[in-house]
Parts: structure tokens; sequence; C-alpha cells
């Protein structure tokens, strides 16, 4: 079954790296490598651990916990790279406003999952 169809926080994760991605593009060379990677790095762990908690009946939550944390990384990335003026604050307020969107996702998510 297609991850995107199974709830809104695939398809807005998915949306979310494509425009991440077409926005480290554009750093400078340096910051590609260093913050750039970071970020991309961050944004598909994330996207890899909700894939597994899909699939996994025993770890779901804990799967769940991890992409939490992942979550908070990336908008420590996001904020840095602002900070650093790689992103402007237009930018930022919209990935800052699409990171709410899918923590919230995540949150009621976790709140499905019984704890074990």
């Amino acid at each position: 079954m297609d991850e995107r169809k199974q709830s809104p926080i695939f398809a807005r994760t998915s949306d979310f790296i494509i425009w991440l991605l077409d926005h480290t593009e554009k750093f400078p060379k340096s910051e590609r490598f260093r913050m750039g990677k970071r970020i991309e790095d961050s944004v598909f762990s994330f996207y890899e651990l909700l894939i597994e908690a899909t699939r996994s009946t025993k770890r779901k939550r804990q799967l769940l916990i991890q992409a939490d944390v992942e979550l908070e990384k990336l908008r420590l990335y996001v904020r840095m790279s602002q900070q650093r003026r790689l992103t402007s604050l237009p930018q930022y307020r919209f990935a800052a406003g699409v990171l709410i969107e899918i923590g919230k996702l995540l949150g009621g998510w976790l709140k499905t999952v019984p704890e074990i």
C-alpha cells in the first residue's frame, strides 16, 4: 500500500522534502556539505522512520518517538540555517509552519499507538 494513502503525514512530509531539497541546493557550496547535508539527512531519516513505523507492530511507538526526536533535530537545523542567513525569514516561516503541522500529525498518530 502506498504510504501517501495511509496518512496525510506522508504526503505533507514528501512535499516538504521536495521543497527542502530545492532550498538546500541553493546554499553556498561550503554550506551545502555542512548545513545542507545535516538538514537533508535529518528529513530523510524522519521519513524512513515513518515508513518503518507503518511496517512494524511491536516497535511502532518506539519508532514514532525516534521520528519525533529526528523532527526536533530538523527544527534546530532549519532554525540555524535562518540564523546563518542561508534561509530568508519568509522561507523560515514557511518551513517552521510545515514542521509544526507535521509535528501535530505525528503527535496525533502517536496518541493512537498504545503504550506497551
